[in-house]
């Protein structure tokens, strides 16, 4: 694989923590703009794009709150996405009870709350995504395109970003 054609939308905060290895899951429900609302862990390797439009400083466990102002000092200029990162998923679960999901607290950032509300939304249970993440040789910048906007977990970008 030398490129990769789809990107992960998730909190920038989150895509840190996944870059300095803080984070190993990614827990997801599902968007809006996803068919039926429903996520569908449909690549095994992506981009992570990050965003800011859902970013909670109450969703974010204490000592990783300082961060935000990290990844909002860091954001790319409005219009353009960048990507630094790339993720490999590991193994996918779907979890059914909400004790399994907040025994993952020490492979995230997200605070109890938080993972409560994405597990109970609309009906009960929530994917995890056991990840490794790797940064890209170099940053890539793209222009953002009206069709990657919305609450949406994939987004299949119009050119690939490479892995070497």
């Amino acid at each position: 694989m030398e490129a990769l054609q789809v990107a992960y939308k998730e909190w920038a905060v989150v895509c840190l923590a996944l870059a300095q290895g803080r984070q190993r899951v990614l827990l997801r429900k599902g968007g809006i703009a996803e068919a039926g609302g429903q996520f569908r862990p449909d690549y095994d390797a992506f981009v992570l794009y990050p965003t800011y439009f859902h970013e909670q400083q109450s969703g974010i466990i204490p000592e990783w709150r300082d961060r935000l102002a990290v990844v909002e000092a860091t954001r790319a200029p409005a219009g353009i996405v960048r990507f630094t990162h790339w993720v490999r998923v590991q193994r996918v679960d779907y979890l059914q009870d909400l004790d399994s999901a907040l025994a993952l607290r020490d492979q995230h950032v997200w605070t109890d709350e938080i993972v409560r509300q994405r597990f109970y939304y609309r009906q009960p249970g929530l994917y995890v995504l056991h990840v490794e993440t790797y940064p890209l040789p170099r940053g890539v910048e793209q222009p953002e395109r009206p069709e990657y906007a919305g609450c949406k977990s994939w987004v299949p970008l119009a050119q690939p970003v490479p892995l070497v």
